[in-house]
């Protein structure tokens, strides 16, 4: 049986409102480490710091070789060290990957 438009129209309102408070939950999530590993004192423009967190997401998605030779998964401590030095020092040198 189909379902009316006003229906769909409703699912849809619903969803979007979900999908709102997932963005948020997510964004205060992120803006949490982000303050922790002391990424609001840096004096960034806006565009090279989501470049930076492009290439660190890029970077844990495929488990891309970093540029110290390592591999993603190596120890813990390493990898959030190195993550944070990574997007921190791409974003200065400008060098994130498209």
């Amino acid at each position: 049986m189909k379902k009316p438009s006003s229906k769909i129209r409703d699912e849809i309102a619903k969803l979007q409102e979900q999908l709102k408070a997932a963005e948020t939950r997510e964004a205060e999530r992120i803006g949490r480490i982000a303050l922790k590993a002391g990424l609001g004192e840096i004096e960034i423009d806006e565009s090279e710091l989501q470049a930076a967190f492009e290439d660190l997401a890029k970077r844990f998605r495929g488990g891309k070789v970093t540029a110290n030779g390592g591999k993603r998964g190596s120890s813990a401590g390493e990898s959030s060290a190195s993550s944070t030095q990574d997007a921190s020092g791409a974003a200065a040198g400008g060098t994130a990957e498209a």
